[in-house]
């Protein structure tokens, strides 16, 4: 059938204008609003992509499924960072350009079309639609997932997208609620989507007990070395089997590598395996060197606990701050933004109100909620004080 047509409010241009009346501020725009990295990639991986430059899987094609150390290292990852092991829940892994295409080709690759169902928040990144869409398949938005009764009697579902933590909303699910959203899927026959691309930006303590959330080091030996919302593949939530389980996780944000297109997929061997395959036939296909890069991110732990100590004071800085102009703001439990009810009760409204200040983050309209703005952590630690200081001396 082909790609068909899909309708999105999601679009950058229209901030343009608001970008414009930022600027021209004295001391220019504090742009809030795209959630892109502008931290240095760490020094290990910029190494591993150099010495990996004339490697045979950079002269030649590169593996679709990932070299060996690649996988070896998504592995670990797991293992050390997310207390699972793969090979024990029959999970299989394929690496893929990014995360937003692996989102946006899902229910084309699961073969979902007329009449089946997707299911995903309200509330969320706008991609889980208009992959949905553009397979032809239906939309079902739903305030909560993990209020399986919402979802779990329709007909025709096929799959559910979850998003633990949660962009836009800094929502993180327990073990139990995805176990809950994992059970209720099965019994009718549906895949559970778990995009965890911010799942080691997790700022409440939900992940290992054994690991402090206010200083991100391992209380002891065994614990892990930095926190993380709980995973689908968790023995605990999945019963010790991937079966119709798929997560999603990029390394844009851990390690600073949007630009290196980093992220995989992980879950049910039956249906990654497949995946492989048409992947290699339309050539969705990591770069060599980049491959070998991708390994070497995986393995920094180091630095991206530094990048989570980052992000950790640019949010505590800024949720103060528009605190003090009078936005209900409050630590996320996870993710990069702080989501708030805008004063007017219309985001562009917001919009304007903040850009005459110098101030731009991204209208909740885009993730379906036009009475909320979107402020985003990634910027520069001088970009979030510039913000900062116009949020406060423009008090409510």
């Amino acid at each position: 059938m082909g790609f068909q047509p899909f309708s999105s409010p999601y679009d950058w241009s229209r901030i343009a204008r608001f970008k414009r009346t930022a600027q021209a501020v004295p001391g220019g725009m504090a742009d809030l609003s795209v959630g892109s990295p502008v931290d240095p990639v760490p020094a290990s991986v910029r190494e591993a992509l150099v010495a990996a430059a004339d490697a045979p899987n950079a002269h030649g094609y590169p593996v679709t499924a990932g070299t060996a150390d690649l996988r070896a290292a998504i592995g670990e990852w797991f293992r050390h960072l997310r207390g699972v092991d793969l090979d024990a829940v029959g999970a299989r892994v394929v690496p893929t350009v990014g995360s937003k295409e692996a989102v946006a080709l899902m229910a084309s690759l699961l073969h979902l079309g007329e009449g089946d169902v997707v299911v995903q928040p309200r509330v969320s990144y706008p991609t889980y639609e208009i992959g949905t869409q553009l397979a032809g398949a239906t939309v079902l938005k739903v305030d909560d997932v993990a209020d399986v009764d919402s979802w779990a009697r329709i007909p025709g579902v096929k799959a559910v997208w979850v998003n633990s933590p949660s962009n836009p909303s800094g929502e993180v699910l327990d073990a139990v609620q995805l176990k809950r959203i994992v059970d209720a899927a099965r019994s009718i026959g549906a895949v559970v989507l778990s995009d965890e691309c911010y799942a080691l930006m997790e700022w409440s303590g939900a992940g290992d007990d054994a690991v402090s959330s206010a200083t991100n080091e391992p209380a002891d030996a065994g614990a892990y070395s930095l926190t993380a919302a709980p995973c689908a593949l968790s023995p605990a939530v999945c019963d010790g089997r991937a079966d119709g389980v798929l997560v999603l996780y990029s390394l844009s944000k851990q390690s600073n590598m949007a630009g290196y297109r980093t992220a995989f997929i992980a879950g049910d061997a039956a249906l990654v395996t497949p995946m492989i395959d048409y992947r290699k036939q339309i050539g969705q296909i990591i770069p060599g060197p980049v491959q070998a890069a991708m390994a070497a991110g995986l393995r920094d732990v180091a630095a991206v606990r530094g990048q989570w100590e980052r992000y950790r004071a640019r949010l505590e800085r800024l949720v103060g701050a528009l605190r003090v102009y009078g936005y209900d703001a409050a630590m996320p439990a996870g993710a990069l933004y702080v989501w708030v009810r805008a004063k007017s009760g219309d985001c562009w409204t917001d919009m304007a109100d903040l850009a005459a200040i110098g101030v731009v983050p991204s209208p909740g309209e885009f993730y379906a909620a036009p009475s909320h703005l979107r402020f985003a952590a990634t910027a520069s630690d001088e970009t979030i004080e510039l913000a900062a200081a116009r949020l406060e001396a423009a008090r409510a």
